[in-house]
């Protein structure tokens, strides 16, 4: 990286005085609220974070608010945002504070860390920003800005990217502002040196690019190469009884946990998803009158996807499905539960709650 540290933090600071979006949790050095901001924002588009913080905040507007409610709430305001682990550890980390510290947030980067779902990334950010600690918060962003700069110095090795990156934003935010330089360097990575077609002509640091100077901008930053997902199918019975649906608790240990979903079978070797769907039945104490395939949907996770077949089933009795926490819902009882985001597409088509994101 070309160029003396102290004007290139300058630069930075100076663009992203000028440039930054105007998202809600930059008005705020609030720990709770930024930690709130932080934990939202993985795996996250901004604008999309934003509108669940306003509604997050909203409901919980300070630790004791997060700590004191049942985790039920926490996953219904973050219902639609996927990955669901955050907000469960989120809510577990919020409990802990209450208990263990008095309520008293962290200050230090390696005291957030001993958090549950707050990593090193997580937890200097906060420390950076609402205590103008000086540790570098390195994300995907940040990571792409940095090893741009630096193509020379990590030419094609993984593991030099890594330490390079690190030393690099650590000496950007030695200085003044460490919470500001973070920032302006995710803003910098999310808005101008993207992973595609990245605006060079924009950027403040251009002229210190060693990518952008050999046209190698798209070679960095180096990945590891990347592995096929499984395909796993799964059966899921639409269960009726009159006016209600039978939906199922995932248990907390789970993909997914905490959140409720009509019950969903995963296939064995060799086992059709009919075959699967009438397993699932019977382990549920049900006995069909009728059963017929329904739509079917592929869902994406992290390591795996999904297909789902799903079965239109009627029952003449409710039975007793003792072996999982269930529950006979009407489509008023759907809307309040925290559903998976299957759970609530299928729900839709059947007209018995609004699609996408759950109401403010």
């Amino acid at each position: 990286m070309s160029g003396e540290v102290a004007p290139l933090r300058q630069r930075l600071l100076d663009w992203f005085a000028r440039q930054r979006r105007d998202l809600p949790w930059r008005a705020t050095t609030d720990p709770y609220r930024l930690w709130v901001a932080e934990t939202l924002a993985q795996q996250t588009q901004a604008a999309r974070a934003a509108a669940y913080y306003e509604r997050f905040i909203e409901r919980f507007p300070t630790l004791e608010a997060l700590a004191a409610a049942d985790l039920s709430e926490a996953l219904k305001q973050w219902e639609g945002l996927g990955y669901y682990q955050r907000a469960r550890r989120l809510h577990e980390a919020a409990r802990r504070i209450r208990a263990e510290r008095g309520g008293t947030l962290p200050r230090a980067a390696a005291e957030w860390r001993t958090l549950p779902g707050v990593g090193d990334y997580t937890a200097a950010a906060i420390a950076s920003m609402a205590f103008g600690e000086p540790v570098a918060a390195i994300d995907g962003n940040v990571r792409r800005v940095l090893s741009r700069l630096s193509a020379t110095e990590i030419g094609d090795s993984l593991a030099r990217q890594s330490a390079v990156v690190g030393a690099r934003a650590q000496a950007l935010v030695a200085g003044a502002r460490p919470g500001d330089v973070n920032q302006a360097l995710m803003e910098l990575g999310a808005t101008v040196c993207r992973p595609r077609r990245p605006r060079c002509g924009a950027c403040p640091l251009g002229d210190a690019c060693e990518a952008r100077r050999a046209g190698l901008t798209a070679v960095y930053p180096l990945r590891p190469p990347r592995k096929a997902r499984p395909i796993r199918p799964f059966a899921c019975l639409l269960v009726h009884w009159g006016d209600q649906r039978l939906v199922v608790r995932r248990t907390a240990t789970r993909l997914l946990g905490g959140l409720w979903e009509f019950p969903t079978i995963a296939c064995r070797e060799g086992e059709g998803e009919r075959a699967a769907a009438e397993r699932g039945l019977r382990d549920l104490g049900l006995t069909a009158r009728r059963m017929e395939p329904g739509p079917s949907l592929t869902q994406s996770f992290t390591h795996f996807r999904q297909t789902l077949q799903t079965f239109l089933v009627e029952v003449a009795a409710p039975g007793d499905p003792a072996s999982v926490e269930a529950r006979w819902a009407t489509r008023a009882r759907l809307e309040a539960l925290p559903l998976t985001q299957v759970a609530r597409r299928l729900a839709a088509r059947d007209g018995l709650c609004a699609a996408g994101d759950p109401p403010a």
